[in-house]
């Protein structure tokens, strides 16, 4: 298997080349001798991030991907690979232009009327060009790099190899290499069609259009032309603003005041974000620097929707308990808390050392302030001492663990004083309030008071039937007792060995007293039977006892 990773193909030499150029010593003993005698080990996070930029856009993303999951590198390597960011030249406007017309199939002079050759961004799986349509609107074109994919399928398959290769070690049976092989594969399949990112928008659009926690008036999601959109080209409206933290504040709302127009744009984003993830259970997974933008009429943007996160009720539901937890600096409940999410029992966990591990870590936070508080470094941390004790928490705690970070990191560079925990607090009391009586409050106590006028309407006649049934003996208790089988098949045994014997002594008393009887001697032969049958039954009850194993 070694041999054929390693000779197969130009793109497998590479790779070994870029391993040994960079120095990761484990790797390079591995694909030499065939096996290492020492435990595996991870090259430096620096080492890391620079093999992964050599390899290319596919392995970039993967360190993107490694990222978002505290669960499976320790911190140091989540913060290397967090800024990621592949150093792609452009694609020559001749080899795009091939590709708008193959995608568009029509003549581009009819549906544009401008279409700027320049890019205004270039990334590892797309760049992106500024046109405006025949009708005057202005659309921004995110085009996938030609030739793409059969470079990314070629990678994932490496990948694969390289997985199975490390599985047979401890740490990657540990990890479920191959499982997290396949789930990079699928995550980025999904993220080179565009028409899916399409649909994450234009979903994420019509979830935060409403909201009771902030004015959606203030939100912008760009809008999708579909007539445009392909699995290889995006058309979304074109929004004129700068990216969130290099916009100017000063002279646009609350009389020039940035510092309070700073206060209630991250008191937005954290509103926005809270009911995506707590509410909605799908939220942008990626919500950077740069996919924030501040739009010249002062909405805030939200871009490139390609990486998403779901949530089930039930992991929102723990989720939430988890946060408030967490902000009460409760390691018991987290602890339970962890084990719920990872959908283990609690008898495979050794719960004092989960919960001696969140004791250890929450008490460095006992004495801060809530404005010293990290909470996105707390809830890394949390999932780190959960790898630790070899839990397996869904993977979307890890997305949803980065979008915190960037989150509030994006939020103290805004505004210093800013505290997640504050924040989010009157959010929760008000989720828990309408999960209690519910969005609707008065049809839930309008259908609560029709159960009970129900309930008083049947009780008097089930009481009639009850005491009919008492006063005419017809009244039957059905009891089930768990646990009596054992007991019962032990008393039958008793019972029939003591009939045994009882019927052995019967037979030697009867053949005793018909041999005694000179004047029957004519029927001597039946004293005989009786003796051989009591024998041959006490011969089987004495085996009988003795193969039961309980003759004490």
């Amino acid at each position: 298997m070694l041999s054929n990773f390693v000779q197969s193909s130009a793109r497998q030499r590479e790779i070994v080349e870029i391993v040994f150029r960079n120095g990761w010593d484990y790797m390079r003993r591995l694909l030499t001798a065939g096996k290492a005698d020492d435990e595996p080990k991870l090259p430096p996070p620096a080492v890391l991030r620079n093999i992964l930029i050599d390899l290319g856009p596919v392995y970039v993303k993967l360190g993107q991907l490694l990222s978002t999951r505290p669960d499976i590198l320790p911190p140091e390597y989540i913060e290397e690979l967090t800024a990621l960011q592949a150093e792609v030249p452009p694609v020559p406007w001749d080899e795009i232009e091939i590709l708008i017309r193959q995608q568009i199939r029509q003549p581009l002079e009819e549906v544009f009327h401008t279409l700027n050759p320049q890019p205004v961004a270039a990334g590892s799986i797309a760049q992106t060009h500024r046109a405006t349509l025949a009708d005057g609107r202005e659309v921004a074109l995110k085009v996938q790099r030609p030739g793409l994919e059969e470079v990314v399928e070629q990678d994932i398959a490496l990948l694969k190899g390289l997985a199975e290769l490390v599985s047979i070690t401890d740490i990657g049976q540990a990890q479920d290499l191959m499982g997290l092989a396949d789930e990079f594969g699928n995550a980025l399949r999904a993220e080179l069609d565009f028409a899916k990112e399409a649909t994450y928008t234009d979903r994420l659009s019509r979830n935060l259009s409403k909201s009771r926690w902030y004015d959606p008036k203030k939100l912008k999601i760009p809008e999708v032309f579909w007539n445009l959109t392909t699995e290889k080209l995006l058309a979304i409206e074109w929004l004129d603003g700068d990216p969130i933290l290099l916009a100017d504040y000063n002279g646009r709302e609350h009389g020039g005041d940035s510092e309070a127009q700073k206060k209630e744009l991250v008191t937005l984003l954290t509103r926005v974000f809270f009911q995506q993830i707590c509410l909605d259970g799908f939220f942008h997974a990626d919500p950077h620097p740069g996919n924030l933008f501040y739009l010249k009429n002062g909405q805030v943007a939200l871009l490139d929707c390609g990486m998403i996160g779901r949530m089930d009720p039930r992991t929102q539901q723990l989720l939430i308990e988890m946060l408030l937890a967490m902000v009460n600096l409760d390691a018991q409940r987290c602890s339970q808390l962890s084990v719920e999410m990872a959908g283990v029992s609690s008898k495979r966990v050794n719960l004092a050392n989960l919960e001696s591990g969140y004791d250890r870590l929450l008490r460095r936070y006992y004495n801060l302030s809530l404005s010293e508080l990290s909470f996105s470094q707390m809830f890394y941390e949390v999932l780190q001492v959960s790898r630790e004790n070899n839990l397996r928490l869904p993977s979307n705690m890890g997305l949803c663990a980065k979008a915190i970070a960037n989150l509030e990191g994006i939020a103290r560079t805004l505004d210093p004083e800013y505290n997640f925990a504050e924040q989010i607090k009157p959010l929760m009391t008000d989720l828990f309030g309408r999960q209690l009586v519910g969005e609707a409050p008065l049809q839930g106590l309008l259908r609560t008071a029709l159960d009970l006028k129900n309930l008083s309407l049947q009780s008097p006649r089930q009481l009639e039937v009850f005491l009919d049934r008492v006063t005419t003996e017809t009244l039957q208790w059905n009891i089930a007792v768990s646990g009596l089988d054992g007991l019962r098949r032990t008393m039958d045994d008793a019972a029939n060995r003591l009939s045994f014997s009882i019927l052995v002594g019967s037979l030697i008393m009867g053949a005793a007293m018909i041999s005694s009887q000179t004047e029957i001697s004519q029927v001597y032969w039946v004293s005989d039977v009786l003796f051989a049958a009591a024998s041959i039954v006490g011969l089987w009850l004495i085996f009988s006892i003795l193969r039961s194993g309980r003759l004490r």
